[in-house]
């Protein structure tokens, strides 16, 4: 069903201008002379002028961030009214884009977009343009494109700026269906479906959970070519910006059962860069199953993804769980040239969550299909402790190793996939469940921990195969003990349960896989215990 590794190249081809801002303006014309008999007639209202464009090339926007990148960073001007900057969630919530009022929602398009107002948290400013017939104008901030609930709409004519956009699959004798949203900083967040937004997306991520301070780059100017119904992809083009570096960006979306986002990015740091995230993604984990952080919620799980799935450059088929630590968890997962990785939302039956508002069983799933060689590096995993589902905890993103030295230029591609299950699956077993807890009848105080591991897979419903198949499990600090299995042909799973006792260490990384004959039949489970 998915076409891989295949993209729209962007030209590279530099200009010698940066690429104009056009602004939308009113030009009063003059009044015409009075009637020369009575009663005498009111002056004509003065004509609206045309909004002003520009050609548009996208060339143009690799030229703007290549040019950004020679000059001083300069942060986004805080002029948003406090009324607007101090909204909580509920009232900015109430701020909503007028019916039927969504750029492209009449034409023969295949996809709409609405400007997002400015407010709560979105204070950030971005300069939206659309791009038509070669030609790119600026979508001037209109308060009458939008209604505000409660709130008192601004009246003094002050250009309060966008925040974003939200794209909008047309759909033939239908409601038009939200597929995309692009909003603060240079997060985004898509969707298949009939699924609701989970897990997010970001353009760049830069020293994430690093002592020294995370930096979060932003989108300022963005381009959105009108798409043409022939070709079914809405072409993004976009600057990012922040005092370590700038970039140019091209997304094609395609709303198909999943929404791919093929992502083309060239980027100019303006210092020595170490620590960057590419394909940068964030989601919430606040209580599962290896866990269960709020034993006292009624609802059995709080996530939005399970784990984080990798195909690494030598073949292997990874599944780590993700958890909601007590402390900060940072695990790297050496590679070179990854062939996919991302995070996986596996458990889609409501009983493992029991939540009729969240319904986190229909979180997307979002997976990551490097396009060419990405080099050495590592697939990162962050784990933060979180109170809060509103909070995404949980960070994924590919590390390079190569320092992004100063005044270079550095480009990487990758293929985003929003969807219910990945193209792409092991051809052994995979992990259906994990648990971890105390073993029965050990003491309260004890380090000792038992984990169960489901897996699924068609060689489960073979006997005479299953009795060929054993675990092979590493504890590193840690022994290994009590080791069971049970096979269930029915249902075509087989589980792992063992104890592994850590001594006295702060923490074991634990890796299972289940092999027949010497190789591996399921994806390496791995795991790393914490007191």
């Amino acid at each position: 069903m998915f076409e891989r590794r295949v993209f729209l190249k962007v030209g590279v081809a530099g200009l010698a201008g940066l690429l104009p801002s056009a602004v939308a303006t009113q030009t009063p014309a003059p009044a015409p002379a009075p009637a020369p008999v009575p009663p005498p007639q009111p002056p004509a209202e003065p004509p609206k002028a045309a909004p002003e464009q520009s050609a548009f090339d996208p060339a143009s926007v690799i030229e703007a961030a290549r040019a950004l990148s020679k000059k001083p960073y300069k942060a986004p001007a805080a002029d948003l009214p406090e009324a607007f900057s101090a909204l909580n969630f509920e009232q900015y919530g109430a701020i909503r884009n007028q019916p039927g009022a969504a750029i492209w929602a009449s034409e023969s398009s295949g996809y709409a977009i609405e400007p997002l107002h400015r407010g709560f948290v979105f204070t950030s400013p971005v300069s939206l343009h659309v791009v038509e017939n070669g030609a790119a104008r600026r979508l001037a901030y209109n308060p009458a494109d939008f209604t505000f609930g409660q709130l008192k709409a601004p009246a003094d004519g002050k250009d309060l700026g966008l925040s974003g956009f939200r794209v909008l699959r047309l759909q033939e004798g239908k409601p038009p269906l939200e597929v995309a949203i692009f909003q603060g900083a240079s997060f985004f967040r898509s969707l298949a479906s009939g699924q609701s937004y989970g897990v997010t997306a970001r353009g760049l991520s830069i020293r994430t959970a690093d002592p020294k301070g995370e930096e979060f780059p932003l989108f300022r100017s963005v381009w959105i070519e009108k798409p043409a119904l022939a070709s079914d992809a809405l072409v993004i083009h976009a600057v990012l910006d922040s005092e370590s570096i700038s970039g140019a960006y091209r997304f094609t979306l395609r709303a198909e059962e999943a929404t791919i986002i093929d992502t083309e990015c060239t980027l100019f740091p303006r210092v020595n860069l170490d620590h960057v995230g590419i394909a940068a993604m964030s989601a919430t984990h606040v209580s599962g199953t290896l866990d269960r952080r709020r034993s006292d919620d009624v609802r059995p799980g709080i996530y939005d993804v399970a784990g984080l799935a990798m195909l690494n450059g030598k073949g292997e088929w990874l599944w780590r769980p993700v958890s909601n630590r007590e402390t900060l968890q940072l695990s790297a997962f050496v590679d070179e040239n990854p062939h996919s990785f991302g995070f996986l939302q596996r458990d889609r039956e409501f009983g493992r969550f029991l939540d009729d508002d969240n319904r986190w069983e229909r979180r997307p799933s979002l997976w990551i299909e490097p396009i060419g060689d990405w080099g050495q590096g590592a697939v990162t995993l962050v784990e933060i402790p979180s109170e809060s589902e509103v909070n995404q905890n949980i960070i994924a993103y590919w590390r390079p190793r190569a320092v992004m030295a100063a005044g270079s230029e550095v480009m990487f591609a990758w293929r985003q996939l929003w969807c219910w299950t990945p193209p792409e699956r092991p051809p052994g077993a995979t992990v259906t469940l994990s648990r971890g807890g105390r073993p029965p009848g050990a003491p309260a105080n004890t380090r000792r921990r038992r984990f169960m591991v489901d897996f699924n897979g068609d060689i489960f419903a073979d006997q005479q195969k299953v009795a060929e198949i054993s675990p092979q499990i590493v504890a590193s600090p840690g022994t290994v003990s009590a080791v069971r299995t049970f096979v269930n042909r029915d249902r075509k799973t087989y589980r792992v349960t063992f104890d592994v006792d850590p001594g006295n260490e702060a923490l074991s990384e634990l890796r299972l896989q289940l092999e027949a004959q010497g190789k591996p039949v399921s994806e390496s489970w791995m795991y790393r215990w914490t007191p």
